[in-house]
């Protein structure tokens, strides 16, 4: 993931954690979060729970990129807010790098 910035005007944080990540975005208010969903401590889909149900992270789009790609996991996933969900194996970078570019094309004019 690192070279999915590499040319664009992204500013990207890394979190390994779904705690730290939590964090990070109350502290940043990012545009936009790509999402696993098996992470140490709390899982992804629980980052998502949480997310949601805080009135200053809710609107933060959310990609979930995952190596878990079961049907319920995916219908899981946007069910909970997720906006696309990307098995990590079926995409490379590019793939990514427009799924995020036209989510952050999607954005509130007022967070430009």
């Amino acid at each position: 993931m690192n070279n999915l910035s590499q040319g664009e005007p992204w500013d990207l944080e890394l979190a390994t954690t779904g705690d730290t990540g939590l964090e990070k975005m109350r502290a940043a208010k990012p545009d936009l979060l790509l999402l696993d969903l098996v992470l140490p401590g709390i899982d992804g889909y629980e980052v998502l729970r949480q997310m949601k149900a805080d009135p200053a992270l809710a609107d933060i789009r959310v990609l979930i990129l995952s190596n878990l790609g079961q049907k319920t996991e995916v219908s899981k996933g946007i069910e909970l807010g997720a906006e696309d969900f990307f098995i990590k194996s079926n995409n490379d970078v590019d793939d990514i790098r427009r799924k995020v570019k036209e989510l952050l094309a999607k954005r509130a004019p007022s967070k430009h």
